[in-house]
């Protein structure tokens, strides 16, 4: 079994809803945040699997279809390239925000079929996200949790920790449990 990492991408890993970008739909909306490919490098580097678990919503919307989606997560992974860090599988919810699908956060669909794929030991893992759907999701798969960012409704969330960036979790996750995902690193 491994230890995995699952991010929540928009607001985590690339910039969403700032003076650039208000949704990421096309490869050049995305914007890597400062300090995220050392983040995933560092959790790279304990041995824990890093996954992405998004909603993306504008598909269903008809705002983008798969294939941009798929070209977005392509520069996402050449931006990570630039600084040896990689994504190890990337999970998705196409549907409508109000669809009452199965595999949209705030349900843990997308966290459970990635750690069954990849035999992830759930209760030694972490969910990372800016929201509280990322934190509900992380906490019904029985992970541990974690909200990063500079949100004002931060307090209303009840997260495992709390961080203002990805790169100040990883500090923290990947110095105190690089014992534990060493150890799985090779099984």
């Amino acid at each position: 079994m491994h230890a995995g990492i699952f991010l929540d991408r928009d607001g985590v890993i690339n910039e969403v809803l700032t003076h650039r970008v208000k949704f990421v739909n096309r490869p050049e909306d995305f914007y890597l945040l400062e300090g995220v490919g050392e983040a995933v490098k560092s959790f790279n580097d304990a041995g824990y699997k890093v996954f992405v678990v998004t909603n993306q919503g504008g598909i269903g919307l008809g705002f983008m279809d798969e294939s941009a989606l798929a070209d977005i997560h392509a520069k996402m992974d050449a931006e990570l390239k630039k600084f040896s860090a990689s994504i190890d599988d990337v999970a998705f919810c196409p549907h409508k925000p109000k669809a009452g699908c199965d595999c949209r956060k705030p349900k843990p669909k997308m966290i459970l079929d990635l750690a069954k794929k990849h035999e992830v030991d759930l209760e030694k893992s972490y969910m990372i996200g800016d929201r509280e759907p990322d934190i509900e999701a992380g906490k019904q798969a029985g992970m541990k949790t974690i909200l990063v960012g500079e949100r004002e409704d931060k307090q209303k969330v009840e997260a495992d920790m709390c961080f203002s960036n990805l790169l100040s979790a990883a500090a923290r996750v990947a110095g105190e449990d690089v014992t534990f995902a060493n150890q799985y690193k090779d099984s």
